[in-house]
């Protein structure tokens, strides 16, 4: 049987800080995008993760997150973000890469489509909610095509 306090210690992760570390907004087409009629554009999300370490036990994780909008054959918007975190983990190495791209990604997403929802509005577009993202099926089928990863 596992003593619970034991299992909590391994799989520790502390969330020391989060940061937009990059943020991009344009709009190639404005003026004129404003004048076609704006329905529900054609959205496009494309997602990566990096994760660094920075020091014993101490690591970053970006979020990238480039959404493209296109309006009839024009490009509405492009949002391109890059969302930070640093976590502490004392997780073994068998759990760290899962960890790091898996369960830090997930605690880092519900802020950053926050930040694309406000900057998308603040732009005078209806707000784009990003669906929620299943960053475990992502690390497994990034793991499938690859043996090796630049990916820490």
């Amino acid at each position: 049987m596992t003593d619970n306090k034991n299992q909590q210690t391994l799989m520790r992760v502390q969330v020391n800080a989060q940061y937009i570390k990059d943020l991009s907004f344009e709009i190639p087409n404005a003026p004129a995008i404003y004048t076609e009629e704006i329905n529900a554009p054609d959205v496009s999300v494309h997602v990566d993760l990096v994760a660094n370490p920075l020091y014993q036990n101490i690591y970053e994780v970006v979020l990238h997150l480039k959404i493209n909008a296109k309006i009839k054959d024009f490009t509405a918007f492009i949002v391109e973000l890059s969302y930070a975190g640093v976590f502490g983990t004392n997780v073994n190495n068998e759990h760290l890469r899962p960890l790091l791209l898996i369960e830090c990604p997930h605690l880092l997403f519900p802020f950053a489509r926050n930040i694309i929802a406000n900057v998308t509005y603040d732009s005078g577009f209806s707000p784009v909610i990003l669906q929620p993202i299943d960053f475990n099926s992502l690390y497994y089928s990034h793991a499938q095509k690859t043996e090796t990863s630049a990916i820490i």
